[in-house]
């Protein structure tokens, strides 16, 4: 598989230095460089799938971070930057990773895999039925990381502010991502997983115990917010007997 990238960097030598770390790795193709996001946006064909966008966040008129919300959704964004604040920044906009010049090959390399690494599981994930798919698991990041959850395992989700944590069956330690509560609740089955609360998904077949309108998993007792409360009785009005 080759993926097609392109870089956006105001700094000349920063542009050079990754275009020959690109031209020295076998499964990237370089679509084109650009030395502002002004002119990424305007030259970068509509037609043109990129795969990779290696985005500096420091540039005027349009900084790499405005920038990352007007590209395709599919495009995995590698930010490159000078300045170490911005990292909490890039993971809100579901950055697939971040490199702090100056940039080596060994991390240019390391992100890059990862990449290939995510578009690979997107590629087989297309090639299977839905069904199957959405039954199965999902990839969320967590500390840098793709992590693969398998769906059955997942008793409940909590939001955090921009956080999620992810309580698994029989783990001691939640998966904590930086995903909104939103986002997460669409990458799920609903057949599979219900709101309950401004703050919690949980997994229907795994709802054991109600107590006084709280669902408890052990020690935990989720609450259950008024505007969830008919697709919760719902669910179990179908499954009482």
């Amino acid at each position: 598989m080759i993926l097609n990238c392109a870089i956006v960097d105001d700094e000349p030598l920063a542009l050079e230095l990754l275009q020959s770390y690109v031209g020295k790795t076998a499964f990237l193709r370089l679509a084109g460089k650009y030395s502002s996001a002004v002119q990424a946006m305007n030259e970068i064909p509509a037609h043109e799938e990129i795969h990779i966008l290696f985005l500096d966040i420091q540039m005027p008129e349009l900084n790499g971070l405005e920038f990352s919300h007007m590209v395709n959704p599919e495009t995995r964004i590698i930010f490159t930057t000078a300045f170490g604040q911005y990292a909490l920044d890039s993971y809100k906009v579901n950055a697939l990773d971040y490199l702090l010049k100056p940039i080596s090959y060994a991390d240019f390399l390391q992100s890059v895999n990862k990449a290939m690494q995510w578009f690979e599981l997107k590629q087989k994930a297309g090639n299977r039925p839905e069904e199957e798919v959405n039954n199965e698991y999902i990839y969320v990041k967590s500390d840098y990381k793709l992590v693969q959850i398998a769906l059955d395992k997942i008793l409940y989700i909590e939001g955090l502010k921009d956080y999620i944590k992810i309580h698994i069956e029989n783990e001691p330690k939640a998966i904590l991502s930086l995903i909104s509560m939103k986002a997460m609740e669409e990458k799920l089955p609903s057949k599979h997983f219900v709101r309950v609360h401004r703050s919690f998904i949980v997994q229907k077949s795994k709802i054991k115990v109600i107590d006084r309108g709280r669902i408890v998993f052990g020690k935990e007792y989720i609450p259950i917010s008024d505007s969830y409360k008919q697709e919760i009785q719902t669910y179990l009005n179908s499954h009482s007997v």
